[in-house]
């Protein structure tokens, strides 16, 4: 729960700046993962936003009528298709980063520059024992 209530509170002030964009969080996510790529995979962008294929499909659906995102069949299997931003699609970012920045700024700036690290430091390890647990047999399993 101490999870979930801080990351409430701090997306609430990058909600309101993406608001005036008329961008949801899980947008923003895809959009800033396609940024970073040249184009990607569906499945490959479920694993990078840490969305649900179905969820997925909405926002890419929603993105595309809006013309921030490029769809082109693969060469290999058309059947697959190929994600990409658009030259719109950057556009918005370069408006919005700044506002982002901003907010990360003032987050660093409250919280401070090494608790911010350790925060995230210790985070990657939770993080990183949790995918270990994860793939650990458990006592009980049907397996034994």
């Amino acid at each position: 729960m101490s999870l979930l209530r801080t990351r409430e509170a701090v997306m609430r002030h990058f909600r309101a700046s993406l608001r005036h964009f008329e961008l949801t969080e899980q947008q923003w996510r895809v959009l800033r993962a396609l940024s970073s790529v040249k184009e990607t995979e569906i499945n490959d962008l479920v694993r990078s936003t840490h969305l649900l294929a179905p969820s997925l499909s909405r926002i890419l659906r929603d993105l595309d009528a809006r013309g921030l995102i490029v769809r082109r069949a693969q060469e290999s299997d058309l059947r697959r298709a190929l994600i990409a931003i658009s030259p719109t699609g950057i556009a918005l970012m370069e408006q919005v980063a700044p506002m982002s920045e901003a907010i990360y700024a003032e987050i660093t700036r409250r919280f401070g520059v090494e608790r911010l690290a350790a925060l995230q430091a210790m985070l990657g390890e939770l993080e990183a024992e949790m995918n270990a647990y994860a793939s650990e047999s458990l006592p009980g399993d049907l397996d034994e």
